[in-house]
């Protein structure tokens, strides 16, 4: 999954009249493909998922893919919800081709304890043929996924490859960041915190104003300090900061 390090676009879903408009989502693709990005994700939270229809969504991801055309990975969005038995349903009959792996995010609503969160994704991994990020976003799905639980969902199965981090809680990615697994991955899932979050460790971003500015957000991801990623030795004198013998 070394693919999916550095930037990865949530893509909008444009519509014209209420409907799709394909050839405008044609367009966004390879407007954010012009920028340094290292993989898009179809049917995120800014990809308007939960108003599409089932069709509507499977038009969406399949124009994606043929669209991008192995330009770059593509991550699927479409598998979240707060009904685990559709999702798998649902993944035992979708057609994956040219996806590499899958965004899923907490179920929203049910406000689920942190043993429901757990056993809901592992529901899906036992499920789904392809990897799979977590997603927590508590402003959308009023609940907070803990660095505990993430952690146990980390070393509880190979399928869960990291992790999209959209708490505003940094101590919390961090921690996270801290005790991970060495494949687990963890992405800032909020652009205006994504600086603090990669220069703590974070292998990337999924972002949503790389939408409008993919060449500015992909070469903030570039420039993270890659030789202080995962704790770094940090020394405080006077006023210098010395981070692993860079002042």
């Amino acid at each position: 999954m070394s693919s999916l390090d550095g930037l990865g676009v949530a893509l909008v879903t444009p519509f014209h009249r209420g409907k799709v408009d394909f050839q405008a989502l044609g367009r966004v693709i390879d407007h954010v493909l012009s920028g340094p990005v290292d993989f898009l994700v179809s049917l995120g939270t800014t990809g308007e998922t939960a108003t599409l229809s089932l069709e509507e969504a499977t038009q969406v991801v399949r124009f994606t893919v043929e669209h991008t055309a192995s330009r770059k990975p593509v991550v699927c969005g479409l598998f979240a919800g707060n009904n685990t038995q559709a999702l798998v349903d649902l993944m035992s009959r979708f057609d994956f081709s040219g996806i590499t792996a899958l965004l899923s995010a907490s179920p929203a609503y049910n406000k689920p304890p942190q043993e429901g969160i757990y056993q809901h994704y592992m529901a899906l991994a036992e499920t789904s043929p392809l990897p799979i990020i977590i997603y927590n976003v508590p402003g959308r799905t009023a609940s907070n996924l803990t660095a505990e639980t993430t952690l146990r969902l980390a070393h509880g199965s190979s399928k869960f490859i990291g992790i999209k981090e959209a708490s505003p809680d940094l101590m919390q990615g961090m921690k996270v960041l801290k005790h991970r697994p060495e494949s687990f991955k963890v992405w800032s899932g909020d652009d205006p915190s994504s600086l603090s979050l990669l220069a703590a460790g974070a292998d990337g971003v999924i972002s949503v104003i790389g939408n409008a500015l993919p060449q500015a957000a992909g070469s903030m991801v570039r420039a993270a300090p890659k030789t202080i990623l995962h704790e770094p030795d940090i020394t405080i004198t006077g006023f210098s900061i010395s981070m692993n013998g860079s002042t």
